[in-house]
């Protein structure tokens, strides 16, 4: 919005919100809010923008009917998970309450996609972006940045910029606490289902996985690890894999909830009987798993609190604020459930 400049005066430079607010080191979101007068944003900000509003001699245009209301975009690959509706339900909680639309969308990591969500998300000027286990293109990395839109990066697929605040969960801690579980029933040949290799969570479950074993005292044997992608399909020929060598495991860790009940739906389908035949644990606890037979031990990720804390945080930025800290991870909790019981049990396969 550029300045009107008096009969006679001489003429000021244009001045945007965009200029606004690199003066002021804030995003465009907040300085936006302080233009239309909104009372979230701190004390400090306000009075630093509003200064630089007066400087410049920047005029408020009256808000139009309809215009719109404040938004969060929440980025994903995929929509295909019960996982993703859980992320969904913790921003959605923390948006509402703070009077905040979501605009949720998948890329599906299609040549072009991620470029045309960028042109909808100017459209709409966003106020600020989370992005569940994407990776995003560096050239609209650097867009956000230039159009000073915050971004926060939920279970980053790999390591994300320096200066982008990331939430996840322990994951390493994780696969450490689900192996040590089935060492602790006697399981001595333990198999992991892997998450995709270039995500870092299910490298830090694989990792938790291996120093369990070495921790006991136990070989880490590759015939024993599979790849995976989170998705029932892959749990299923996963375990067939695992079931097809001369000497199967007695217990299996899924890195994913999914995974584990396509491992589950395998073993029925040779007749084979969980956990007498062999233990089996996940990792998510999605709502789902404490119904499935038997219902699943797995290691709890708190996955809508990602989602809260993912959005507190996009939202203190958009504001202007001060976070405490760029990399937050959540605790999880091994929950134990009828699949997994000692090897005393487990028949020979």
């Amino acid at each position: 919005m550029a300045t009107e400049d008096a009969p006679g005066d001489t003429p000021k430079r244009k001045v945007t919100i965009t200029a606004i607010a690199q003066e002021a080191g804030v995003s465009v979101p907040t300085v936006s809010r302080v233009v239309n007068g909104r009372s979230d944003v701190s004390a400090a900000t306000r009075a630093r923008v509003e200064e630089l509003l007066r400087r410049h001699g920047y005029r408020r245009r009256p808000q139009a009917p309809g215009e719109r209301a404040s938004l969060l975009d929440l980025v994903f690959n995929d929509l295909d998970s019960p996982w993703a509706v859980e992320i969904i339900r913790g921003v959605e909680e923390v948006a509402h309450a703070s009077g905040v639309g979501t605009v949720v969308s998948a890329i599906h990591n299609r040549a072009g996609s991620a470029r045309q969500w960028m042109q909808n998300l100017r459209a709409r000027a966003s106020d600020g972006v989370i992005l569940v286990t994407s990776v995003l293109e560096p050239g609209l990395h650097e867009e956000l940045h230039r159009l000073g839109v915050p971004l926060v990066v939920v279970d980053p697929a790999g390591s994300p910029a320096f200066e982008v605040p990331t939430v996840g969960a322990t994951n390493w801690a994780g696969g450490m606490a689900a192996t040590e579980h089935l060492i602790s029933l006697g399981h001595r040949r333990i198999g992991l289902i892997a998450g995709p290799p270039r995500l870092l969570c299910s490298r830090a479950r694989l990792d938790g996985y291996r120093a369990a074993l070495e921790a006991a005292g136990l070989p880490y044997d590759e015939k024993y690890v599979v790849p995976g992608d989170f998705h029932h399909a892959s749990g299923f020929s996963g375990c067939n894999a695992l079931l097809d060598l001369a000497e199967p495991p007695t217990a299996l860790f899924a890195s994913s909830d999914q995974m584990a009940l396509g491992a589950i739906e395998a073993l029925r389908r040779r007749g084979l009987r969980v956990p007498e035949d062999m233990s089996v644990v996940g990792f998510d606890d999605l709502p789902e798993v404490r119904w499935s037979s038997p219902p699943l031990t797995t290691v709890r990720q708190p996955l809508a609190e990602m989602g809260k804390a993912a959005a507190r945080t996009v939202l203190r930025l958009a504001h202007g604020e001060e976070i405490d800290s760029p990399r937050v991870e959540l605790a999880t909790e091994l929950v134990v459930r009828a699949s997994t019981a000692p090897v005393e049990g487990t028949a020979a396969l």
